[in-house]
């Protein structure tokens, strides 16, 4: 990978005006990914893949969009994570499990101050998930499930006694406000949004969303696939740009962070 465009960016934690146009080490990803330093809420990034034609999966699952590249990037951007936010229907789809990593990128994490595995947070109103699902049955952790008091409680009790450690909302719904003070109470800052497109039209409509990481794979789709994110409403929300970076079999890998405007303008 190379290092096509960089903007200077005061968010990171790390020292990005060490990292060169040109080819890309792995420690280079890292501060290029980095968050912004301590932060004090949880800051939401998303990462998604899709075609050149925007399509946000391939035979029904993103992962038919990965490239090596993507892949590189992926595994990066869940090293430097506090959390990984994922909702219900994506889980389902995609077969989630838990988070795994190597010993080595456990001690990158503790050399960052970060617990060794992150849990994967996942947001259902309902608490309609399988107990016997990989996201139970196949991890070193167990999930957080975000989900309504109003969801049956049999449901609830289900995932509670599959390990899941079950965190209750006020309401029939799990929204925004009350996905970020989940997270805040649970003291989880570095937030990796990684779908579904419902989830991350939620975000986006109520304005939580401060950083997308997006891949765009050398491929054209074309079919009924879904963007990387919808909702009922369209909402514009202006980005910056913070690095483009290539792959030589054609990905492309963006960082977008949220505008905030400066005094003049």
């Amino acid at each position: 990978m190379q290092l096509l465009d960089i903007a200077t960016y005061f968010t990171s934690e790390s020292d990005v005006s060490r990292v060169r146009k040109g080819p890309l080490a792995d420690a280079d990803l890292q501060r290029l990914y980095a968050y912004p330093p301590r932060p004090r809420r949880p800051w939401i990034r998303a990462n998604f893949v899709a075609s050149i034609d925007g399509a946000v999966t391939a035979d029904g699952v993103s992962a038919g969009l990965g490239t090596p590249a993507d892949k590189s990037v992926f595994a990066v951007l869940r090293t430097l994570a506090d959390a990984i936010l994922v909702g219900a229907g994506t889980v389902r789809a995609e077969n989630y499990g838990g988070v795994r990593f190597s010993d080595d990128e456990k001690t990158r994490r503790a050399d960052l101050g970060l617990s060794p595995v992150p849990p994967v947070v996942v947001v259902t109103a309902s608490a309609n998930l399988a107990p016997d699902a990989r996201i139970f049955t196949d991890t070193d952790i167990p999930p957080i499930v975000v989900t309504a008091e109003a969801a049956s409680p049999d449901a609830r009790r289900a995932l509670a006694s599959a390990g899941a450690q079950v965190v209750e909302v006020p309401g029939d719904t799990v929204g925004t406000t009350a996905i970020l003070a989940a997270l805040d109470g649970l003291g989880l800052h570095r937030i990796l949004c990684e779908g579904g497109p419902g989830l991350f039209g939620q975000l986006l409509s109520d304005d939580a969303v401060d950083d997308v990481c997006l891949t765009t794979a050398p491929f054209l789709v074309a079919g009924g696939a879904g963007r990387i994110s919808h909702s009922a409403a369209s909402s514009l929300r202006r980005m910056t740009r913070a690095h483009v970076v290539a792959d030589e079999d054609g990905t492309v890998l963006t960082r977008w962070v949220k505008h905030r405007p400066t005094a003049r303008g």
